[in-house]
């Protein structure tokens, strides 16, 4: 049952026998449906939208106001200080791009993060060291430790949950071995704020960025929250309109933050959505959201680890309970095969690939892959079940259909499921990417 209307949940897909049946979303951990009170919001504002902060005109005037308000809203949902800054972006990608351009100095982190989190602090002019985590959690807490003890970093940069296997840092301890060491933090936030409550002031964290379309909100917005004072002076991100005080032909002057990172007209729109999906999520008991994914996480580790040939990947043996992330492996089976018939057969939508998190994936001896279900707030009893049961079918060998290797991707040899969803789609897409194993 779900904790609060999605839109979509009862879409019907085709199944290889011909039949249909209702889509089991095990791939919100990518990207989550809107909420439905999102999209409610979404239709409420899209009248009075037009343009943002020079506008005279009545509704440049409410949607500068609306803008400004769901930056309010999202910094409060992640627990900004009252000195804090909240930046729009496009979602936690952008937002780690943009501190990397005003980080005065050179970041750490472990090699466990998301490219996101790894790939922009290259652009660092002092550099970034990546540290490989250890067989346990005391022990890669301990390696950071010691690395930090060179006092030679401005910024530690961890993921709040991990994209592969959910499980979380302590980001308090953390927090507090960074500072005692003079360096700031920025947490990852784009798999833990779907799953847990999330507060910068609780944890003493620096900066934290998100990403709409993973906090049910998907139009387009995410946000970088936290210290202002690197952001008032850094790099200014987006070079345009908006972000400058004052222009000449050979000199600029440049507005502190927030503006002077959001060049260009603003996603009026995403912001107001991302604020609404901040507020229903804010309002849903940290409680009763704790014991949803927890026992549907449990329900799905149990009946996979049961299953010959299936192996549920975990990082370390001491860490506290993940987020609703489970990612496994089936003996002899590539992963992208394994999701092509779990899709084809049992309508059942999972992720397979590197997730892009290539680096974790060799250490722990998956180069080639692996398969990801993801637990959210629309997922049910008869969701996990049907999963496990299409891994034992799997294993069975009950398989109608003729899956190959096509262009990089798993895929029927010949699919007769008739093409069904928007109006002008003419084909069902590859499904390999930048951070599957095709590449």
């Amino acid at each position: 049952m779900s904790l609060l209307p999605l839109v979509g949940s009862n879409t019907q897909v085709p199944l290889l026998d011909g039949t249909t049946t209702t889509y089991a979303n095990l791939d919100v951990a990518a990207s989550a449906p809107a909420l439905q009170a999102v999209a409610d919001r979404v239709a409420e504002v899209l009248p009075w939208y037009a343009s943002v902060h020079r506008g005279a005109g009545y509704l440049s005037q409410v949607s500068t106001a609306l803008y400004e308000e769901s930056r309010a809203t999202i910094g409060a949902y992640v627990g900004a200080r009252e000195d804090d800054v909240t930046v729009i972006t496009r979602n936690t990608t952008d937002a780690v791009n943009l501190l990397a351009g005003c980080v005065p100095g050179r970041v750490l982190v472990l090699d466990i993060e998301h490219h996101a989190n790894l790939l922009p602090w290259h652009r660092v002019e002092a550099g970034v060291t990546a540290i490989a985590g250890r067989d346990t959690l005391a022990g890669t807490i301990e390696a950071l430790a010691a690395e930090l003890a060179h006092d030679r970093y401005a910024l530690v940069a961890i993921t709040g949950a991990s994209n592969v296997t959910g499980e979380a840092l302590p980001i308090g301890e953390i927090v507090t071995l960074a500072h005692a060491h003079g360096a700031r933090v920025l947490v990852d936030g784009a798999q833990l704020l779907a799953h847990r409550h999330f507060s910068l002031a609780a944890t003493g964290a620096d900066y934290v960025a998100f990403s709409g379309h993973k906090l049910y909100a998907p139009y387009g917005a995410g946000a970088l929250v936290g210290r202002r004072d690197w952001l008032d002076v850094g790099t200014p991100y987006l070079a345009g309109g908006g972000a400058v005080d004052d222009v000449e032909v050979g000199e600029t002057t440049w507005q502190p933050a927030p503006a002077r990172h959001e060049g260009g007209s603003p996603n009026v729109i995403g912001a107001a959505a991302l604020a609404a999906a901040c507020t229903t999520l804010g309002d849903l008991s940290a409680a009763e959201l704790d014991r949803h994914e927890a026992s549907l996480r449990g329900r799905l580790v149990a009946g996979l680890s049961v299953l010959d040939g299936v192996d549920v990947v975990r990082l370390w043996p001491d860490s506290d309970e993940p987020v609703g992330v489970v990612t496994f492996t089936v003996d002899g089976i590539e992963p992208g095969r394994v999701a092509a018939y779990l899709s084809a057969e049992h309508g059942l939508g999972v992720r397979d690939g590197r997730f892009c998190a290539q680096p974790l994936l060799k250490r722990l001896g998956l180069a080639g892959g692996a398969v990801r279900a993801s637990i959210g707030i629309g997922t049910s009893v008869a969701d996990v079940d049907r999963l496990v049961a299409g891994v034992r079918a799997l294993l069975a060998g009950d398989v109608r259909g003729d899956y190959i290797l096509r262009d990089g991707a798993w895929t029927l040899a010949e699919d007769p499921r008739p093409l069904v969803g928007p109006v002008g789609l003419t084909r069902l897409a590859d499904t390999a990417g930048s951070c599957g194993v095709a590449v």
